[in-house]
């Protein structure tokens, strides 16, 4: 007799699991270590066990070797748990995977599918089909949003996968949000969020009191070690990618920092 799914070992679901991209401009350790390092401001946890996909895509055609193992090593100092590789190239699967990252192809586990070997000829033309009727081009979806009626505490996590985020209530220190589009806080906004979390350079980060912990958009973050600057703390404001700067702007003025 078939078990009930609460009676099997092992149960598969899907399930949305977000994670850094840290991309490399330099396959050396020590160099990135001193990188995490200015980055964090030598917080060994500041990622608190954040999956990271590790990108070498701008270096792979470049370096011969990597030491993969160090490599990971460096990161998980930082609590940044590798998990995938992108934009390796082939000579590099074997130990990648000898380390046990993934590969990420950038296809979500999809492989190409091969083309079809083309169709004998016919011994005479088969007549030419009626031209087909022209259809429209299919209405844009709309974008929604992920509304967020309650506080988002300490240890709390909010993802709002392929849409902006709303919030009414306050976002606390140690908590993070987290948005392929914009985040909208209508209240204030004291822990960590990540806006355009899927690349998205066109997301913003809206609060009605502005003093984050730590913001990114992009992939491109900034922390804010030495206080968030004071003409815009604890005011209406926005932030927005500006090549690879983050700027923060006053909602009700002028005010850039």
């Amino acid at each position: 007799m078939l078990k009930s799914p609460s009676q099997l070992p092992i149960e598969i679901k899907i399930s949305t699991v977000v994670a850094i991209s840290t991309i490399l401009h330099s396959a050396e350790p020590l160099a990135i270590d001193a990188a995490l390092k200015q980055m964090t401001g030598g917080v060994s946890d500041f990622f608190e066990d954040e999956f990271a996909v590790i990108d070498v895509g701008a270096i792979a055609a470049d370096v011969p070797y990597i030491d993969w193992a160090m490599l990971v090593d460096v990161l998980k100092k930082y609590r940044l748990n590798a998990v995938a590789v992108r934009g390796a190239t082939p000579a590099m699967f074997d130990a990648i995977r000898a380390r046990g990252l993934s590969i990420d192809d950038g296809s979500g586990g999809a492989k190409p599918r091969a083309e079809a070997a083309p169709a004998a000829q016919p011994a005479a033309p088969a007549p030419a089909p009626a031209p087909a009727a022209p259809q429209a081009a299919p209405a844009a979806m709309p974008v929604g949003a992920m509304i967020v009626d309650t506080p988002v505490r300490a240890g709390q996590r909010v993802y709002a996968r392929g849409c902006d985020l709303i919030i009414t209530a306050a976002v606390n220190n140690g908590a993070e949000v987290i948005a392929d589009g914009s985040i909208h806080v209508y209240a204030a906004l004291h822990g960590r969020a990540l806006a355009g979390a899927s690349g998205n350079a066109d997301a913003r980060i809206f609060a009605l009191s502005m003093q984050p912990e730590l913001v990114s958009i992009a992939g491109v973050y900034r922390t804010f070690d030495d206080g968030f600057p004071a003409d815009l703390a604890l005011r209406p404001a926005q932030i927005r990618l500006h090549g690879d700067r983050l700027d923060i702007l006053s909602l009700s003025s002028a005010t850039r920092a």
